[in-house]
């Protein structure tokens, strides 16, 4: 899969179970209803995270926020609500999720339906809510590396 391109983002719960994830496994399923579904290991805290609130949010990763990609996938970081202190973002009005500063753009999703998949779970998620900023780069991941739209 090294030679698919994907965009970035960083998926985001919160209410009880406030955690962060760097995720390239991410797409538009529906536009009408609008849905969205994102792939998560069965392993990993944020598995736990969506399941126990059963919502999640999505910030789309700007050319310039490789930093924020790298943080929210270093396993090494602060666990709950002390990942976010040193973050610039705002909560989700529906979830009250963090979504990141500088994002090209922001979901927050209600949890519809969880599939298996292997070793990670389908969170299909319907959109409560979008913002976006205009013409912005994205930051790609593609070949095991960050790159950056012209």
């Amino acid at each position: 899969m090294a030679g698919f391109a994907t965009g970035v983002t960083v998926l985001t719960t919160g209410g009880g179970s406030v955690h962060g994830m760097t995720a390239n496994s991410f797409t538009s399923v529906s536009l009408e209803p609008p849905m969205v579904l994102c792939c998560v290991s069965r392993t990993a805290v944020m598995h736990e995270a969506i399941t126990a609130v059963r919502s999640f949010a999505v910030s789309v990763l700007s050319a310039e926020q490789e930093g924020l990609a790298r943080y929210f996938a270093d396993r090494g970081r602060p666990l709950g609500a002390a990942q976010f202190r040193e973050v610039d973002w705002r909560p989700g009005p529906f979830t009250g999720a963090p979504l990141l500063a500088g994002s090209l753009a922001w979901l927050e999703c209600k949890l519809a339906e969880v599939y298996e998949g292997g070793d990670h779970s389908i969170f299909l998620g319907e959109v409560l809510a979008t913002d976006r900023t205009p013409d912005e780069r994205a930051l790609l991941f593609y070949g095991g590396g960050f790159h950056r739209t012209s």
